[in-house]
């Protein structure tokens, strides 16, 4: 299986297949909107910014497993995102990154990119990059800020 062999629905309800992004290099983040963290947002949509035009897509996945840290409702979470940080690469409804109710994708991306322990997500804002041929390449913590990984998406758009 790969990255496109799955689906999620979006903020809208509405069920994406990651087929959608085929072609196409993805930074997935599960995100929250009342973490230290948050102001990622900021940065990852600076990415998106830069490199839509060259095939880059970044998802993100809400999940409030973290300190309860996005407990409101999608609608919430869609609305924060786009008032407070410009937010317009695609949020999908909020899941949960781990335990046996884990979203498929994230089970899959954590199996194809283990974390430092173990394979759980320890945090909001974990990063998985994903190539245009649906391969996980890498996992980057919490704490690498989104413009970190500028380069390393640099390079996949290239091939």
């Amino acid at each position: 299986m790969n990255f496109y062999d799955f689906s999620a629905k979006n903020m809208d309800g509405q069920e994406v297949s990651m087929e959608e992004y085929k072609g196409k290099v993805a930074l997935v983040v599960n995100t929250a909107s009342k973490c230290g963290l948050t102001p990622q947002f900021k940065d990852l949509e600076k990415l998106y910014e830069d490199y839509k035009e060259r095939g880059l897509e970044v998802l993100g996945f809400p999940c409030n497993q973290f300190a309860s840290q996005d407990s409101g409702s999608n609608e919430e979470i869609h609305q924060f995102c786009l008032i407070n940080y410009g937010v317009s690469f695609t949020m999908f409804e909020k899941i949960n990154v781990n335990g046996k109710d884990a979203h498929p994708l994230y089970k899959h991306l954590k199996n194809e990119a283990k974390g430092i322990l173990s394979k759980e997500i320890k945090w909001n804002f974990t990063k998985f990059l994903i190539d245009a041929n649906g391969k996980v390449i890498k996992r980057y913590a919490p704490t690498v800020a989104p413009l970190k990984i500028k380069s390393d998406i640099e390079k996949l758009l290239k091939k």
